[in-house]
């Protein structure tokens, strides 16, 4: 059988093109001496053979596997590696799956309870979970948070330990400190020992105001100052228009209105250190029996992250708290809902609040904003023409000090980081058309340096090298001074 020049043409691939040479002036083909271009060849006869004897095969290529995925995939999202959850989303799950929340974090290892599994065994609802964090969860920069709802796998039950694999998404989320799924928060502070700053509970308080979330401020330790100190930050709060729980952890007086607030609630408490914050928790959660639909229930008690939580003294030579508390954890209270106790600090970051977002951080502002309105919507009420907020409240030097705080944040992430931010997740366009996503990795943390690279570097410093080498003169150097005159005596 004969096969023209036009016909191998027609019928080879490009690689086979690449290793044959075509000439000009006949039908031969001459041929490499790769075993490959043999195979080819043979293939490239044996296809013609077949086409030869059945017309009706068809003479179009037929779809590699990859070619009918990327055709099956045409039309769905690929816009991220993970796709994020809906909350309401219930994913088919397989015996080593379950749906839980992230009771504690400490390190790189997550404690999740579960609350929805399909073992093909008894329910496994709350049964607490050793859990790491899926690799491309980090690598795109999806932070797992205390009170997540999430997904986990490659779940051994009898070891207790599983992977989360995806993230639902949140209703809410604060950063100080990182908690996710937050119905309530609770600012406590105390009134004595450590002492009450009015600046530190206005950081904590804006705060609080720039989540979104509802507040409660409550004041502990009431018993530690006489009624006329008590009347004064009752009157000095209105002012700030907050009316303030007070509260005695010691003496369990104002602990029921409290627990009334929160109840049926994932709240969080928030505060300085030493003010109370872990003894507050301890005092609500036994005070009474844990509520029957209470998932937690099954391990309270059995592991030591559901204990009763550590509490430590003021310190006496500074006169603050001491950080007892080192890790978030979402615990269960009596009257119902969750209670998140926190490492306690002094200064929040305030990352979220700009300078145009700050006012409505003060309610005293918002008061005055709603009454009667600016003169111009962008207005930072620092004494503009047609600004009705006036200085003639009491932490209106306090919201001149963020203000300046916050500007220069601003200003120094404006030079360092521009204005354009880069993706977690980039894309890229693969057979057929898909868009097929992939994480942005960190080059210091993820990815090494190519080997042209390496090379162009090392080549530039072999040129400074040589550089300097040629600038240099023998005769200038003192040791080769030191060899001369010894040489000369």
């Amino acid at each position: 059988m004969q096969i023209s020049s036009l016909s191998i043409i027609r019928h080879s691939s490009p690689s086979f093109l690449r290793r044959a040479a075509i000439h000009h002036g006949g039908c031969g083909v001459r041929i490499g001496i790769g075993i490959g271009i043999r195979r080819s060849f043979h293939h490239l006869l044996t296809l013609s053979a077949r086409r030869d004897n059945n017309p009706d095969v068809s003479r179009k290529p037929q779809p590699s596997k990859n070619m009918l995925r990327a055709k099956h995939n045409i039309g769905k999202d690929h816009s991220s590696l993970a796709p994020v959850l809906s909350p309401d989303h219930n994913p088919s799950l397989l015996a080593s799956q379950a749906i839980g929340t992230v009771a504690t974090a400490q390190a790189n290892f997550m404690r999740v309870v579960v609350s929805e599994d399909r073992s093909s065994s008894s329910s496994k609802e709350g049964v607490e979970l050793l859990c790491v964090v899926r690799a491309v969860l980090k690598k795109i920069r999806r932070r797992v948070l205390v009170g997540d709802k999430v997904l986990v796998g490659s779940i051994d039950w009898d070891d207790g330990r599983g992977m989360i694999e995806n993230v639902f998404q949140r209703r809410s989320e604060i950063l100080d400190p990182p908690v996710a799924n937050v119905d309530h928060l609770l600012v406590l502070f105390s009134l004595d020992q450590p002492k009450l700053e009015p600046f530190t509970l206005t950081r904590f308080l804006v705060e609080a105001e720039s989540t979104g979330i509802p507040l409660t401020l409550a004041l502990n330790k009431c018993e530690l100052i006489t009624e006329e100190e008590l009347e004064s930050w009752k009157m000095r709060l209105r002012g700030w228009n907050y009316e303030p729980f007070f509260c005695s952890v010691g003496t369990k007086e104002g602990l029921d209105a409290i627990a009334l607030v929160l109840r049926d609630q994932t709240s969080v408490i928030v505060g300085p250190s030493g003010v109370g914050k872990s003894s507050l928790i301890n005092v609500l959660r036994t005070s009474g029996g844990v509520q029957d639909d209470n998932w937690f229930e099954p391990i309270i008690g059995n592991n030591k992250w559901f204990e009763d939580q550590r509490v430590g003294e003021v310190s006496t030579r500074s006169g603050r708290g001491k950080h007892t508390t080192r890790n978030v954890s979402l615990l269960p209270i009596t009257e119902g809902g969750y209670l998140a106790d926190t490492p306690g600090f002094n200064q929040p970051s305030l990352l979220k609040v700009t300078k145009h977002s700050l006012a409505l951080c003060f309610p005293e502002i918002r008061k005055m904003i709603e009454e009667e309105k600016c003169g111009f919507k962008d207005c930072l009420h620092i004494g503009e023409p047609g600004c009705v907020v006036k200085g003639e409240w009491e932490r209106y030097p306090y919201y001149l000090q963020l203000l300046d705080e916050i500007r220069v944040r601003e200003d120094f992430q404006l030079r360092t980081f521009g204005t354009k931010r880069e993706g977690d997740v980039r894309y890229k366009v693969g057979g057929m058309g898909v868009k097929q996503a992939e994480p942005r990795l960190q080059p210091k943390k993820h990815r090494r340096e190519s080997r042209k690279k390496v090379k162009q570097t090392r080549i530039s410093e072999l040129d400074e090298f040589e550089d300097e080498e040629s600038d240099w003169d023998i005769e200038d150097d003192p040791i080769v001074q030191a060899i001369e005159n010894e040489k000369e005596r």
